[in-house]
């Protein structure tokens, strides 16, 4: 059964991920640089700030400011109450420019945790680095100290990131593989590298932490078996479908679904949302029993409800 789902539009195109602070307000950023604040009740949407690229992922700093992965400018901290001033934090990475920054997680102790998708293929070409497999995605740290780590390399479409609630270990998921890895941080198995969940029945996006202690995944389209036949073949091959007119290309699936998994990997939640208002889920965030949703291909965010158990 489909969960409805309420939409609730913004002046913008491509409200890619959704992030919401201890008031209720909700912050998205659109395919033109916008960051959008929204109230709950679609009542009330303020453009609070511009980053000058594409904002992806989001996330609150502790000290009021907003944190934005651009996949163009890198990774930024943004004064969202006020100026609206922009400050890049990372914008390269061992003397090259980051290609695809895309999502990010805060530790208690300051340090920032983000991805970069690949180092082959910036955000416009997201379907050939997805098709072809690159495996030239990075997760990487930012230290409080402004120190920059490359952490795990090789990840096959690095995108959604996400911090235990105790910041044990950190979670990045693997978009063309359909897994999310996950490093330990802390305790005996420090720096040892597992799935916490493999073989996701389609492609994640955005992963967050909820209020609820749950890593909550984007299935921001069921899998497909063009997409796994092309990635199998070799890259001569992957690298022709790519360049065939985007109307032959595949396409994504028009679905709503998250799903939620503690600790240990186990499913809690497998949601799907009605789809006939909304699609393509590319970021989430749970927030005291709701679930707010960002997507790549709407000028919206959208909001569901979570079924009691």
């Amino acid at each position: 059964m489909s969960l409805p789902v309420t939409v609730v539009p913004v002046p913008a195109h491509g409200a890619e991920d959704v992030v919401v602070a201890d008031d209720g307000l909700v912050y998205t950023g659109t395919v033109e640089g916008s960051i959008f604040r929204v109230r709950p009740d679609g009542a009330r949407v303020d453009r609070v700030a511009t980053t000058g690229g594409r904002p992806l992922g989001l996330e609150l700093l502790a000290d009021g400011r907003l944190l934005v992965a651009d996949a163009h400018r890198g990774l930024l901290a943004v004064h969202v109450s006020g100026s609206g001033d922009v400050e890049e934090l990372v914008t390269e990475v061992g003397g090259r420019p980051m290609r695809f920054c895309n999502n990010a997680a805060v530790a208690g102790n300051g340090d920032v945790w983000f991805s970069d998708s690949s180092t082959r293929y910036g955000i416009e070409q997201w379907k050939d680095d997805l098709v072809q497999d690159t495996r030239t995605g990075r997760l990487l740290v930012r230290r409080a100290s402004g120190e920059v780590e490359t952490v795990l390399d090789g990840l096959a479409f690095a995108n959604g990131v996400a911090l235990a609630p105790d910041d044990s270990w950190v979670a990045v998921a693997e978009t063309a593989a359909r897994t999310v890895v996950r490093r330990w941080l802390t305790g005996e198995r420090s720096g040892q590298r597992e799935l916490l969940v493999a073989d996701l029945p389609g492609y994640p996006d955005n992963i967050s932490l909820g209020s609820d202690g749950l890593v909550w995944v984007t299935i921001a389209s069921p899998t497909d078996p063009v997409v796994s036949l092309l990635q199998r073949a070799p890259g001569l091959i992957g690298r022709a479908a790519t360049a065939v007119p985007g109307a032959l290309q595949p396409k994504p699936k028009r679905t709503v679904r998250v799903m939620a998994f503690d600790a240990q990997g186990r499913t809690v939640h497998d949601l799907a949302g009605d789809a006939s208002g909304y699609h393509m889920v590319t970021g989430v965030r749970e927030h005291d029993g709701r679930v707010w949703l960002g997507s790549l291909e709407e000028g919206a965010v959208a909001v569901m409800d979570v079924p009691a158990s």
